[in-house]
C-alpha cells in the first residue's frame, strides 16, 4: 500500500506563496487520480484539487487561478503551488491517493498571517 508525506507547510504572509510536496513511498504512476484536501479550525475537510494521470485537473472554485496541482511521476510526486495566499487558505493540507488506491497523508500545516 502507498505510503504519502506531505512537506513544505509553513507560516507565510498574505500575498505570499508556498509549495507543497507529497511524496509516495512506491509509484504513482498506477494511482490514477491524486489530490489535496484541507482541514481549517472547526471546519470539515475539503477539497482543494485533483489530477488525473494525463494531467487533467480540477479544482475548488476559491482555489481557481491562484493554486496550481502537478504531478511528476519519475519523482513519484505531486505539488500543490500556492499563490496570492489568503488567511483563509489557513489550514491543515492533506495529499490523498483517490483512485484506483486509497490512502491519505499526514497532512502539513500551512499558515498565513502577518
Amino acid at each position: 500500500q502507498v505510503q504519502l508525506v506531505e512537506s513544505g507547510g509553513g507560516l507565510v504572509q498574505p500575498g505570499g506563496s508556498l509549495r507543497l510536496s507529497c511524496a509516495a513511498s512506491g509509484s504513482i504512476f498506477s494511482i490514477d487520480v491524486m489530490g489535496w484536501y484541507r482541514q481549517a479550525p472547526g471546519k470539515e475537510r475539503e477539497l482543494v484539487a485533483t489530477i488525473i494521470n494525463g494531467s487533467s485537473t480540477y479544482y475548488a472554485d476559491s482555489m481557481k487561478g491562484r493554486f496550481t496541482i502537478s504531478r511528476d511521476n519519475g519523482k513519484n510526486t505531486v505539488y500543490l503551488e500556492m499563490n496570492s495566499l489568503k488567511p483563509e487558505d489557513t489550514a491543515v493540507y492533506y495529499c490523498r491517493a483517490i483512485a484506483p488506491f486509497h490512502a491519505w497523508g499526514q497532512g502539513t500545516q500551512v499558515t498565513v498571517s502577518s
